[in-house]
């Protein structure tokens, strides 16, 4: 057997008085806290979580319209890929190009090859349902352009059309479009995205030919050509 163990005296006990306070003991956490949150120790206030859960209204636009219009559109676009692909262009019946999305994410555009009616700019609607692209924004432009490095630019999804979209083929300086976009992103609202979106469908619809002759026409009348 073993040398036998001695038990303390309870004179070696710490007295009373060297006990801790009751002040200095760690405080309960309230009912229904899970103790502090993040490096910190703070937690996220109610205003900011509910901020988060508040749906944004742009996207729930896109996400309502693009659906609708997608639907609307399918059965032209399928019409469309169709024929292509009888003709069997070079490359394929989708042009793939890569774009600078939200955050300065990369993404692939897929559009048909065709301009007929805008089409390509129809085929592009899976990107506004998915996310990737919105209804109205500035342009979607490649990575390796330098204004895709902007970070207003960056702050939003690219858009379908927008302001410097629909004056693109205008007599503007190289640089009104650049600002026309980046106002665009600096005061963007519901009301703004309807007023694009109606300015932006006559531009889809197919151009109608004239059967007189213009108001530049100066000739006299009785003219004729054949003399």
């Amino acid at each position: 057997m073993g040398p036998a163990r001695s038990r303390p005296s309870w004179r070696s006990w710490p007295s009373r008085s060297s006990w801790p306070s009751r002040s200095s003991w760690p405080s309960r956490p309230a009912a229904g806290s899970r103790g502090p949150a993040g490096p910190a120790g703070s937690r996220p206030s109610a205003a900011s979580a509910a901020s988060a859960r508040t749906p944004d209204p742009k996207r729930l636009l896109d996400l309502a319209l693009g659906t609708l219009l997608l639907a609307l559109a399918a059965p032209l676009l399928t019409a469309a890929a169709c024929a292509l692909a009888l003709r069997r262009p070079p490359g394929g019946i989708v042009a793939r190009e890569l774009r600078t999305g939200l955050h300065g994410y990369p993404f692939t555009v897929r559009s048909l090859r065709t301009r007929r009616w805008r089409l390509d700019l129809l085929s592009r609607l899976p990107h506004v349902v998915s996310g990737t692209m919105s209804l109205v924004g500035p342009a979607a432009l490649a990575p390796e352009d330098p204004r895709a490095a902007a970070p207003w630019r960056q702050s939003v999804r690219p858009g379908l059309t927008g302001p410097a979209q629909l004056r693109r083929r205008s007599t503007l300086p190289w640089d009104e479009p650049e600002l026309l976009d980046q106002h665009y992103v600096e005061h963007h609202w519901i009301g703004l995205d309807l007023a694009v979106l109606a300015r932006t469908l006559p531009a889809l619809l197919p151009p109608r030919t004239q059967g007189h002759l213009s108001d530049a026409d100066h000739r006299p009348p009785g003219y004729s050509a054949t003399g």
